[in-house]
């Protein structure tokens, strides 16, 4: 064997010790570890898009803006288990003037169970009232209808969902307001009710919290509180950390959650 094909051969049994190391981490769906794939290599600059919340602001991408918002890896602890959450997508589009479609989903790898994609759905998104999100007077107003996806090796079936956000920025800081009523994939209702609070956004570091109740009909009902920040590290990336603490049908969770957002044209 010549030096090329020694080389050659050493650089292939590296790839594929770590690509079992890999493996040893995160034993599971190879879809969702596609989607991050994917998605590092669609990254060729970097605006501002938004996480770590459940709920959302009423704004949306500019026209031919591509946004995206990824946590590479999340951590979830309840009822003595453990679970990985990697990746965390959620990518948005403007496609025209105070509209965006959004694509979200994410991967979960539970401790001695096989991976799942789950929380997946297509959704549109419209600001109906231009406002301080705007950089116009009074507070912005926007509605998100939603189509809830099959997931991979759990929530089969559809569902849809429809939302309505009010938010107002302040020079101290800025309230979001999130109402929605969904049908389940099991087709059962949810409401959800989720509150924002961030501090100001000229600070390079600013605090933010959350508030959420929700409640899937005959089944669940989840109080949780979400405390962070968002660094603002440049015009157009921004990291963010957060841990929220929630009670589920009386039963503890905690889950870390970290990620970043950015954006280009796509146009």
């Amino acid at each position: 064997m010549g030096d090329d094909g020694a080389q050659n051969l050493e650089r292939s049994v590296a790839l594929a010790d770590a690509s079992l190391r890999t493996q040893a981490v995160f034993p599971a769906n190879k879809v969702s570890l596609s989607l991050l794939m994917a998605l590092l290599a669609i990254i060729p600059s970097t605006a501002l898009a938004y996480r770590p919340f459940d709920s959302t602001d009423p704004a949306v991408a500019e026209p031919g803006d591509f946004e995206v918002e990824v946590s590479p890896v999340s951590f979830r602890h309840e009822n003595g288990s453990q679970t990985w959450i990697a990746p965390q997508l959620r990518l948005n589009y403007g496609f025209a003037e105070n509209w965006e479609v959004v694509l979200e989903g994410q991967g979960e790898f539970p401790q001695r169970s096989r991976g799942v994609l789950i929380e997946n759905a297509l959704s549109l998104k419209y600001v109906m009232r231009e406002g301080t999100l705007q950089d116009k007077p009074g507070p912005s107003i926007a509605t998100e209808i939603g189509l809830l996806l099959p997931g991979i090796n759990e929530e089969r079936g559809f569902g849809g969902s429809l939302a309505g956000i009010i938010g107002q920025k302040w020079d101290w800081g800025a309230l979001h307001f999130n109402i929605a009523g969904s049908l389940t994939r099991e087709k059962r209702g949810e409401l959800f009710l989720g509150t924002i609070v961030e501090g100001p956004d000229r600070w390079a570091v600013r605090p933010v919290a959350e508030f959420v109740y929700a409640r899937e009909m005959g089944l669940t009902e989840e109080v949780a509180i979400l405390g962070g920040f968002i660094w603002q590290i440049k015009d157009k990336l921004a990291f963010d950390f957060a841990v929220r603490q929630a009670s589920v049908n009386s039963r503890p969770q905690t889950e870390v959650r970290a990620g970043l957002t950015f954006a280009f044209n796509a146009r």
